[in-house]
């Protein structure tokens, strides 16, 4: 057998609909589009979300408050959950998804100060807290802000 005597399975393909060829194809006339009304149309059709002038259900249903589209996707991690790591170790984000700290990266970690670290670590990290730097470098670890 080769490449040039493959075929799909009978009746596998289905011819497409060729509609406006005429009344002997099944699909002249009207061209499968019903009798007038805008859908029959050049260009017909509404918008999505035409309800046929009724009021909308977007516009129906109350809204509240206010949706930030800009807004910042900062993900926090305090200094008591980085007892998780060895002395020395270089923690940047990929660590801590690795570690299971943090579920995604979002669109930056934060180091915040709640709890004591004993000893060095290297942070690499968005932001971080005046608290959190202070201790770090305190237990004569190093903090680097990318």
């Amino acid at each position: 057998m080769k490449l040039n005597d493959l075929k799909p399975p009978e009746d596998s393909r289905k011819k497409r609909k060729r509609v406006g060829r005429g009344d002997g194809s099944g699909h002249g006339g009207t061209s499968c589009r019903g009798s007038k009304g805008q859908n029959a149309r050049s260009g017909g059709g509404v918008r999505p979300g035409f309800e046929g002038g009724q009021m909308p259900l977007s516009r129906r249903l109350p809204k509240r408050g206010f949706f930030n589209r800009f807004k910042k996707d900062i993900i926090a991690v305090n200094l008591e959950q980085l007892r998780k790591f060895q002395e020395g170790s270089i923690i940047d984000a990929d660590a801590l998804l690795n570690s299971g700290l943090i579920k995604r990266k979002g669109d930056g970690v934060k180091i915040l100060g709640k709890g004591d670290i004993d000893y060095p670590l290297t942070l690499k990290v968005n932001n971080i807290s005046r608290g959190a730097r202070e201790k770090i470098e305190a237990s004569g670890g190093s903090v680097e802000v990318i």
